[in-house]
């Protein structure tokens, strides 16, 4: 074993310092090797050609059905023409705007997707068309990655337009996939408050009804009050700074809450936003005005004794409450109604461009591409291959090159490393 690690070292530093030869490659002597291996390549290219076309005729066709669906345009709302027209109810306009608008996406289309292809609708999709069969699936999550596969949902970067295209063996199968997208769609967002009209809808339908209840409380007070104290009417120069007051509180209430709502998303410097405090200002100080009152701007309002009797302020403050609430609930009122007339007028969610229908021509397999792409790739496969075998072939020929083939032999053949 000494004996035959000391030959190799001796042989490893001949071959160190043997002097190396350059030697340069010939487009020719390329030419000249293909053109004597030239009946292996024919004979591999061949072969190799025909075990596409073999392959690409039994793959299974797919047919591929699509269907185009325009998404609703994010326009300004009908309501925003009527709001110029009731002045009382301009602050809670813009918290109408901005209930609905403040919540939009960059390219609305996306979600429209994002829902399209959603778990939900897959779901669906799959115990419609009893895909688990179909795609002989044993778990509900791998018949969803093969529906996933099988189906395309993109946004056209120049039209805007939702393009949706599922794939299948059958092309009647495959045009009903597509459709039954659209109307599992439809489905999942008639519970979904998704467009601007449908989300200001929701905002207002969940304040009215606690605008409900505040306004029953004060009703109810009102009466008591009324048995307690037995005034049933004020003069009408107190009623009208009472109802006065009253719609200016609320007007300054919802222009707080819009104030509160802006600040989420836009800078203090933001012109919107600085438009909307001087216009709180405005108010506030048309409410102490009215009030008369520097400490509590929106308590109440200070009425001389001679005006009112001491028993009647007692039904002062709940003839304000009331009217307020009263206020309040009018407010909301009008912008929910206002918010149902944009929902009515966008219509469905989305709306079908172009239906799917059965195709008359397959989308894959693409037998031509197959095998010319097969044939191009067998061919440099073939020419590498014999290029490698003829160099590998001279190497060990070489005279030179023996005493390395006789170190390979010798460490392979070794199981001690050579250090």
């Amino acid at each position: 074993m000494i004996h035959n690690e000391i030959e190799s070292r001796t042989v490893i530093e001949e071959i160190s310092a043997s002097p190396r030869e350059r030697r340069d490659v010939s487009i020719l002597d390329i030419f000249i090797v293909l053109l004597e291996r030239k009946g292996f390549i024919i004979r591999f290219v061949v072969g190799a050609a025909v075990l596409a076309v073999v392959v690409s005729f039994l793959l299974p066709v797919r047919y591929e059905a699509r269907v185009v669906l325009l998404p609703p345009q994010q326009n300004s709302s009908f309501g925003s023409t009527l709001l110029g027209q009731l002045g009382s109810i301009g602050s809670l306009g813009s918290l109408a705007t901005l209930a609905g608008g403040s919540l939009g996406l960059k390219n609305p289309s996306d979600m429209y997707v994002s829902l399209l292809t959603s778990r939900t609708v897959e779901d669906a999709m799959i115990q419609r068309f009893g895909l688990m069969q179909e795609y002989d699936a044993k778990r509900l999550s791998d018949g969803r990655k093969e529906l996933e596969r099988r189906t395309t949902a993109s946004v056209g970067t120049k039209d805007g337009l939702i393009h949706l295209s599922v794939e299948d063996r059958d092309p009647k199968r495959a045009a009903d996939l597509a459709n039954g997208y659209v109307e599992e769609f439809r489905k999942l967002s008639a519970s979904l408050a998704i467009s601007e009209a449908a989300r200001r809808r929701l905002f207002f339908q969940q304040q009215i009804e606690q605008a409900k209840q505040n306004l029953t409380a004060a009703e109810d007070a009102m009466t008591k009050i009324q048995q307690s104290t037995g005034v049933l009417q004020i003069d009408s120069q107190a009623r009208s700074l009472i109802e006065s007051a009253a719609v200016l509180r609320a007007q300054v209430m919802a222009k707080q809450v819009q104030i509160e709502a802006m600040r989420s998303f836009a800078t203090d410097d933001n012109p919107e936003l600085v438009l909307a405090k001087q216009q709180l200002a405005a108010l506030q100080s048309q409410l102490e005005h009215v009030a008369s009152s520097q400490s509590d701007s929106g308590s109440g309002i200070n009425l001389s004794k001679g005006r009112v009797t001491q028993s009647g302020m007692e039904y002062l403050r709940a003839y304000r409450e009331l009217k307020y609430q009263e206020t309040v609930f009018e407010l909301l009122s009008k912008e929910l109604e206002v918010a149902k007339l944009d929902e009515a007028r966008e219509g469905s969610i989305v709306q079908v461009v172009d239906n799917a229908v059965p195709p008359d021509r397959k989308s894959s397999p693409h037998r031509l591409l197959i095998v010319l792409g097969v044939t191009f790739l067998s061919f440099w496969v073939a020419v590498g291959w014999v290029w490698l075998r003829k160099n590998l072939s001279s190497a060990f020929e070489m005279p030179e090159n023996r005493p390395r083939v006789q170190l390979i032999k010798s460490l392979w053949k070794s199981k001690k490393r050579l250090v």
